[in-house]
């Protein structure tokens, strides 16, 4: 089997882009023992390598530091600078339910406590038991840790958050939040800053 020199040129440009994040990727998602609740290693084969971890291309008229949330890719993105962001797979809201637009980050907890809003203890009545909070943990929705998305002062009481339904990632399916595997909600917790801004693109009408 002989390859030509034209096939070679154009397979060049994916194997280099194969080859193109730092971020060696089992090591994103290794053992957490030190953790308030440890976090035990993923298999990287368990992930779809377009939901990964990785760093990547990508040219935006936004400022280093804001978390750009592509709502229809189930992708959000960190603004790194020069061209360049980290990618995370995520999981979205149901139709109807999620946020669209800008907001900053408000706050941020580590192992947060989760009390269902209102609206959904209205849609659904197994959540009204829930009323008080549910301590932080392994079961809790929230996952390791959330960024709570405000607008003008005020809590949008939508988070982009973990969760303790990592098969969830690429999927609309939340009640509105903006969920992300554990290992990679706390790789972002580490890098946003409070006061953040946030941008969650939804699909063009």
């Amino acid at each position: 089997m002989s390859i030509s020199r034209r096939g070679l040129l154009v397979g060049l440009p994916l194997l280099l882009a194969g080859c193109a994040s730092t971020y060696p990727e089992q090591r994103n998602y290794a053992a957490l023992p030190g953790e308030a609740f440890p976090l035990s290693s993923v298999p990287i084969d368990r992930i779809k390598p377009e939901l990964r971890r990785t760093e990547v291309d990508y040219v935006s008229p936004y400022e280093a530091g804001t978390v750009v949330v592509d709502t229809p890719a189930r992708r959000a993105y960190y603004i790194l600078g020069n061209g360049r962001a980290i990618r995370y797979g995520v999981g979205v809201g149901r139709a109807g339910l999620a946020l669209s637009g800008n907001a900053y980050v408000g706050r941020k907890a580590e192992w947060p406590t989760w009390t269902p809003t209102a609206n959904m203890q209205r849609r659904e009545p197994r959540y009204r038991a829930l009323a008080g909070g549910m301590p932080g943990g392994p079961n809790n929705p929230l996952g390791a840790r959330a960024m709570y998305l405000y607008r003008g002062g005020n809590d949008t009481h939508f988070r982009i958050h973990g969760t303790n339904q990592p098969d969830s990632i690429g999927h609309a399916m939340s009640s509105g939040c903006i969920r992300m595997m554990n290992h990679d909600v706390i790789d972002l917790f580490q890098r946003v800053q409070v006061g953040a801004k946030v941008v969650v693109i939804q699909a063009s009408a």
